[in-house]
């Protein structure tokens, strides 16, 4: 680890190295220096991210452009560039590895206290989607291909169907048949991209409450974190999968599905928080499609967790046999109540307009 740390350009000498953090994904740690300064550094998943250099170029100029509208370094990831000048190192081994200044006196939450918290996440992605409104989004890289292309999604799972690779497709027909009803409607946002009434935005794509830093005294937010899947996209998409995440009343992989519903005071929440900042930003049309964006990002990952299952669970982590088909089904169970909800939902949005 010594030998990684020599590349950044530290203020004073590190002391410590220590694992940090409840990430999945990249191996991330605290590094301490006598100076005194703290920072962050990751070891970036390269079997996830099969373009490192292009995740980094994004990142780098996502983060350079909202540094110049905002000052304040707690407010925006900083990155540490290397001794030449790189926002990322290479070692020996073609591992890749980034640093960032640590940003002090914040919290983050995997779940919610209270609806404010809700509101204040809403507010940090509301203001990194504001804040980006005119960022080139064109420019960025596609680092994973398809990765909110729901009809791309669709076509995986019909090849899990075809292949049957571990025997699982007769025991799953009525998840099966659920998400083959919803079919030709998954593409609606692809469609409306595709055909121009929907503009190409610069996206988060993993838009959770974790992924929000908010001042541990004021309890507002302070910065939006892992910038890993930053690319281009639709706003509808972001603010679809806070929804989907945040406002359900049961946690994601809950088995009775009964406890499982779209809750409408966080759903109203959330697009108060969210609209609140960026709402100005966004074309009439996007502002009809954030429902949409909410039950289509709810039913892709219902997909996405049910192909995995199909497939032998080789992408998500699983405690069970079933993990990943309990998955599905709870996200299918938050469709069936957005169905049933959509009216409100609608209204919801119609009145914050």
């Amino acid at each position: 680890m010594t030998d990684v740390l020599r590349f950044f350009r530290l203020e004073g000498q590190p002391f410590s190295c220590e694992p940090y953090g409840s990430g999945h994904i990249n191996r991330t740690y605290l590094v301490v220096t006598d100076a005194p300064h703290r920072y962050i550094l990751q070891k970036i998943n390269r079997r996830v991210f099969k373009d490192v250099p292009a995740l980094m170029e994004n990142i780098h100029a996502v983060t350079t452009y909202l540094a110049r509208q905002d000052p304040d370094p707690r407010h925006v990831l900083t990155l540490v560039l290397t001794t030449e000048s790189m926002p990322y190192h290479c070692d020996q081994d073609g591992e890749y590895w980034r640093m960032y200044e640590f940003i002090t006196g914040g919290i983050c939450l995997n779940l919610a206290r209270n609806e404010n918290d809700f509101y204040q996440s809403a507010v940090a992605f509301g203001r990194f989607q504001n804040m980006l409104s005119d960022f080139p989004a064109h420019t960025l890289h596609d680092t994973i291909a398809h990765f909110h292309d729901t009809p791309a999604r669709y076509a995986a799972l019909h090849a899990a169907m075809q292949a049957d690779a571990v025997g699982r497709l007769a025991e799953v027909a009525p998840e099966i048949a659920f998400a083959l009803e919803r079919e030709k409607e998954a593409g609606g946002l692809m469609w409306l991209l595709q055909s121009g009434e929907l503009p190409l935005r610069v996206t988060h794509n993993d838009t959770k409450l974790n992924n929000v830093i908010l001042d541990e005294k004021e309890n507002t937010p302070l910065c939006v974190i892992d910038l890993d899947t930053v690319m281009p996209g639709l706003v509808a998409n972001d603010f679809g999968d806070s929804i989907r995440f945040g406002a359900s009343t049961a946690v994601e992989d809950e088995k009775d599905l009964s406890k499982v519903s779209l809750s409408l005071s966080l759903y109203t929440t959330y697009a108060k928080g969210f609209l609140s900042i960026c709402g100005e930003r966004l074309t009439q049309r996007e502002r009809e499609t954030l429902p949409l964006g909410a039950k289509l990002m709810t039913l892709e990952n219902g997909v996405r967790f049910l192909t995995d299952y199909l497939q032998g669970d080789p992408y998500y982590a699983v405690a069970r046999p079933e993990h990943n088909l309990d998955r599905a089904r709870t996200q299918f169970a938050l469709v069936r109540d957005m169905e049933q909800k959509w009216e409100a939902m609608n209204a919801v949005l119609a009145v914050l307009r």
